[in-house]
């Protein structure tokens, strides 16, 4: 079984959406390790009551901040390490010794909508599809090799909040997902692209009808 190490800042729904799927054998994986640079999030707490070990890290001194976490996620064998609400820039030395192995998701269709608030900044700029991204970390954030993505409307009365709930919803499909992909040895990294060799497929079993899944979902 794949074992998982996750990074979160904040209130954890993509780490639940994870542990979730492990739960109900959706994934052979399980989250073993919870690693959060704030003492309050509540992803901690998460990780505490399904018996996941969770650890705080200061954050002040990045360079021992990032050298802590390399040091646990090694300890507890982590095979893939993932940002899930991570909002810290990681540096390019955590990144080489993780490539590969680290993925990220993101509220946006990217390369479209980098960095915090994506949601508001697609209302904005007056975007009438939004959606959801994973992708391998690389050394610039939000920028790595792309592995999925789902497409949702903007709706005429949407604001910041109702869109990013919606988004939200269909980032706890895709992340496991991505996670399943990668556990099954089905994820190539060729250059910018992320091949995904042929299998089996969730859309008949876990999708919304009013989301496009791009292919490999």
């Amino acid at each position: 079984m794949l074992k998982v190490g996750v990074l979160a800042s904040g209130r954890g729904t993509n780490l639940q959406a994870i542990i979730d799927a492990s739960e109900k054998k959706m994934i052979n994986a399980e989250v073993v390790v919870v690693v959060s640079d704030n003492e309050k999030a509540f992803a901690l707490e998460r990780a505490k009551k399904h018996g996941i070990d969770a650890y705080f890290i200061d954050a002040s001194n990045k360079e021992k901040h990032e050298k802590k976490i390399d040091e646990i996620f090694r300890n507890y064998d982590v095979g893939l390490a993932v940002g899930a609400g991570y909002m810290r820039v990681l540096s390019p030395w955590f990144i080489k010794r993780w490539y590969g192995k680290i993925i990220n998701i993101h509220p946006s269709l990217l390369p479209s909508f980098k960095g915090i608030d994506a949601q508001r900044q697609a209302l904005e700029y007056g975007v009438k599809l939004a959606g959801c991204t994973t992708h391998f970390m690389d050394e610039k954030p939000d920028h790595g090799p792309i592995i999925l993505q789902a497409a949702i409307r903007v709706l005429p009365d949407d604001d910041r909040d109702k869109l990013a709930e919606r988004i939200l919803k269909v980032e706890h499909q895709i992340l496991p997902r991505s996670i399943d992909l990668f556990e099954k040895k089905r994820l190539i990294i060729e250059g910018r692209k992320v091949k995904i060799l042929p299998g089996d497929s969730w859309l008949p079993k876990y999708s919304y009808p009013d989301v496009l899944y791009s292919y490999g979902y």
